[in-house]
């Protein structure tokens, strides 16, 4: 079993990035090391300590491909809308090169979701369908912390993830692919999860902090 990469903190977390191109999709995954992650996510918090969280870890082909494809379905609704990056080219070379690198990483990934070894699926009991904002950051705070401690764990293990939500857009297709209980819980995101060719990543560009910062108020 592979060992642990060795990643400062600050290292970590700057460079666990969203992985499509470099996803080893031919290397099996140990469901081992899978759950060496989720130990390590379920120490996240949650909304008083509740713990409402489920995992589904998706291995068997047949499962994958059907998940792949409701995914390939919803990534062909979405390329078509004014929202995807490679629609929103403004005429700056720069930044047009960027949008584009982002849309065809993201298509490269939607025709191959159903290949990925591992797929999981970061659920949470109930359902907040319609609510008010402060009710849904409310109930999402209880899951995302632990799913993205997941991210961290994998990165830190040579493992890759990218962070998708277009399949919840066939929900209650993917519920049933699963036997997930739709009226009782809820998915929050698709992780695709695979070694990745090559482990150096590095941090991304971002916008300028001083830009983005306020202090003391807006």
């Amino acid at each position: 079993m592979p060992r642990e990469l060795e990643l400062t903190t600050d290292e970590l977390l700057s460079t666990t990035r969203a992985v499509r191109k470099r996803l080893d999709l031919d290397r099996a995954v140990p469901i081992e090391v899978i759950r060496e992650c989720l130990e390590l996510a379920v120490q996240a918090p949650s909304g008083s300590n509740r713990q409402g969280w489920h995992w589904v870890v998706v291995t068997d082909r047949g499962q994958r491909g059907a998940l792949g494809e409701l995914y390939r379905k919803a990534f062909e609704e979405y390329a078509a809308s004014p929202h995807f990056p490679g629609n929103q080219l403004s005429g700056e070379a720069e930044a047009d090169e960027a949008r584009r690198r982002i849309a065809d990483s993201a298509r490269y990934l939607a025709e191959r979701m159903g290949e990925v070894p591992v797929l999981v699926v970061p659920c949470l009991a109930g359902r907040v369908d319609n609510a008010s904002s402060a009710q849904s950051a409310s109930y999402w705070g209880s899951l995302f912390p632990a799913a993205w401690s997941f991210c961290l764990a994998a990165r830190s293990r040579g493992l890759g993830t990218s962070w998708t939500t277009l399949h919840l857009r066939y929900e209650r297709e993917a519920a049933e692919i699963l036997g997930i209980p739709y009226d009782k819980v809820s998915q929050g995101a698709l992780l695709p999860v695979a070694y990745t060719l090559g482990t150096d990543f590095k941090p991304a560009a971002r916008t300028d902090l001083d830009s983005i910062l306020h202090i003391g108020g807006w």
